[in-house]
């Protein structure tokens, strides 16, 4: 495995896919790499703490950032002048991670379930562990 930040994701979310297809869209670089949080990538490198289905992770450099910190920095690295986006980690942690999980805790009603996890077409297959 190279060195890029790879973005763990719920499989079967909807909402996660749909996020996961932007990133790939807009991520013109290559920067992130992608699996699933249900993958044996995500058991072998991430802590049981942050393999939860309620969150995106972020492993970079070693590190798991989870929650809204995953997706701002996720963010920042995305779009001419990202860093904008990590002007808002000086929001308290309890109000973005609030809001964060009241969205996560409603994605399977409000954006349904897949019945299994995605598989990347042939073009994406290089960006999934």
């Amino acid at each position: 495995m190279d060195n890029s930040p790879v973005i763990f994701f719920d499989g079967v979310c909807n909402l996660c896919n749909s996020t996961v297809d932007f990133i790939i869209r807009h991520d013109t670089q290559h920067h992130f790499k992608f699996a699933a949080l249900q993958s044996d990538v995500a058991t072998r490198l991430l802590p049981d703490s942050t393999r939860e289905l309620d969150t995106v992770v972020l492993w970079e450099n070693g590190i798991a950032y989870a929650y809204s910190e995953a997706a701002l920095r996720i963010a920042a690295k995305l779009f001419p002048f990202g860093n904008v986006f990590l002007g808002f980690l000086i929001v308290p942690k309890f109000l973005r991670d609030g809001i964060y999980r009241w969205i996560a805790s409603n994605r399977y009603r409000w954006f349904g379930k897949a019945n299994s996890c995605r598989l990347p077409t042939p073009e994406e297959q290089s960006r999934f562990l």
